[in-house]
């Protein structure tokens, strides 16, 4: 049990014949204190909220549409994420030989995206981007934090074809 004692009280008079009632020396129990310390502990370790989860929003269109919504091949610009940092684009329709296909990095893309962005009104610039099997998630979220950085209010995930994908390996 905690506890705490102070000193005995001593009285230096000594009296003949007088009886004198024996002091006690005060004790504190600090058990309480205790028991009160742990439940306080408790209560803001059960209240505080832990680290959240860092998630991006992603809103997806309602798939009731009849038809797809319509692009501008002038405004059009599609990237495919390989592997090794690399990220295929081109501009307007994909070409089967793959003649409008460049190759560029992760950090080099943004150049690229601005450059597209001065010289497309905003609203026709409409980026697609298609994520290989070979590519990693990493570069598909910094894809993403990309259209962020870059303010594109119009972009989608879309699955890559077979000719885009032999192209890309």
């Amino acid at each position: 049990m905690a506890e705490i004692t102070s000193g005995e009280i001593r009285n230096h008079r000594k009296t003949m014949g007088v009886k004198r009632m024996k002091k006690q020396t005060p004790r504190i129990d600090l058990t309480p204190m205790v028991d009160l310390g742990f439940l306080l502990i408790t209560f803001f370790i059960f209240t505080t909220s832990m680290s959240q989860p860092k998630v991006m929003k992603v809103v997806l269109p309602d798939d009731t549409g009849d038809s797809p919504m319509p692009i501008k091949r002038s405004g059009a610009l599609t990237l495919l994420p390989g592997s090794n940092d690399v990220v295929y684009y081109y501009e307007g329709c994909f070409q089967v030989n793959g003649i409008n296909l460049h190759p560029c990095t992760i950090k080099g893309i943004r150049q690229i995206i601005m450059n597209k962005k001065k010289l497309t009104p905003a609203k026709n610039l409409f980026v697609t981007i298609k994520p290989a099997k070979v590519s990693s998630y990493q570069n598909l979220v910094d894809l993403l934090d990309e259209m962020t950085i870059n303010d594109i209010k119009s972009y989608a995930l879309a699955d890559i074809t077979v000719a885009e994908e032999s192209m890309v390996k």
